[in-house]
């Protein structure tokens, strides 16, 4: 299967910039892939889509303010990207430019008055970046950091204004483990109002956590989507979690997957009968058309970049020819899209 069976054009116009002003004003789009159904709402009517026979299962990761910014003693500017701690005062990190920073090179970060230390290059280009002794790295983001906006979102980090606001709206209301350089986009809609509108209609909410790394935005640049490699990320899946959601289905219930990270850690720890097991763990588990899904059913999510392995994704679980005039339908109609963007909720009738 070829990477450009997943290409679309989408006018820059229509990539969010902002989101909508309140939480679930942002639209939906509503595909019932085994009908070939679609229909145009707004989140804020997402219940009127659902009945207890559904069970959400949401990431609740936290986004943490994970690029730092700083120089080098030269003066050149260099930029870090946390991605996950390996051991205490150790941290992997994309750094950029990373050709021009030597090993051992000291980066003084803008607005704190220390250095840290870019150190070797690991798997898949990443970098070892060291903090100094008697300091929290995780507090540190907090203080100094910028959010870790996608790249096509434009900034201009001198904006305080703006960076506040980003601090608190790409941040979704079940966020609660820091760990995450990205967020679980689709549930950005949700607001207390859905959610008190999902319990009165008695539809289930259940957490798991996965951190999402930078390789959510990591483009597929092989010709052949199997050629392609994931990155691995850490999830973590409660007893209880494991218990509600197979007793769920046991009652005939079906889940619904909230955004790709969500569909992703499901299956991955789901066996061939259909129930999941809890435990901590990582995974790289790739899913594009032709995969047997074992538990997921339905899914929301956000409308996702051209070849991305998200878009992969959402075409194996609807069928990529109706994913993609669905695509097409919502260029047509002006959705707005990427992380700040409208949604769209996949059924499977």
């Amino acid at each position: 299967m070829r990477t450009e069976e997943f290409n679309y054009s989408l006018p820059e116009s229509l990539i969010a910039q902002q989101p909508a002003k309140n939480r679930h004003d942002s639209r939906l789009m509503v595909l019932y892939y085994k009908s070939k159904k679609v229909v145009h709402s707004t989140f804020r009517d997402i219940c009127s889509f659902l009945s207890p026979a559904h069970l959400l299962v949401v990431n609740d990761t936290k986004v943490f303010p994970a690029r730092l910014l700083g120089r080098k003693e030269s003066g050149g500017a260099v930029e870090i990207l946390l991605v996950r701690e390996v051991d205490g005062l150790r941290w992997e990190a994309m750094v950029q430019p990373s050709a021009r920073v030597k090993e051992g090179t000291p980066v003084a970060i803008d607005g704190w008055n220390k250095q840290v230390s870019v150190e070797e290059r690991l798997p898949g280009g990443s970098r070892l970046v060291q903090f100094p002794d008697e300091c929290e790295p995780l507090d540190i983001a907090f203080q100094y950091g910028h959010m870790p906006l996608p790249p096509y979102i434009k900034r201009d980090v001198s904006d305080k204004e703006q960076s506040a606001f980003d601090f608190q709206r790409y941040q979704t209301i079940f966020a609660r483990d820091a760990g995450s350089v990205a967020a679980p986009t689709a549930s950005l809609h949700f607001t207390d109002t859905v959610l008190a509108e999902l319990q009165e209609r008695s539809v289930g909410i259940q957490h798991i956590t996965l951190h999402v790394g930078p390789g959510t935005f990591k483009p597929v640049k092989t010709d052949t989507i199997t050629d392609h490699v994931m990155d691995y990320e850490y999830y973590a899946v409660s007893q209880e979690t494991e218990r509600n959601i197979n007793t769920h289905i046991s009652n005939g219930g079906t889940v619904c997957g909230v955004g790709t990270t969500v569909v992703r850690t499901l299956e991955a720890i789901s066996d061939e009968s259909g129930r999941i097991h809890a435990g901590n763990g990582k995974t790289d588990l790739f899913i594009y058309p032709g995969y047997s899904f074992k538990i997921v059913r339905n899914m929301l999510t956000n409308f996702h970049l051209p070849k991305s392995t998200l878009l992969m994704l959402v075409c194996a679980l609807a069928g990529s020819d109706f994913v993609l005039s669905a695509y097409h339908e919502a260029i047509r109609e002006k959705y707005r899209f990427y992380s700040y963007g409208d949604a769209m909720l996949l059924l499977n009738q």
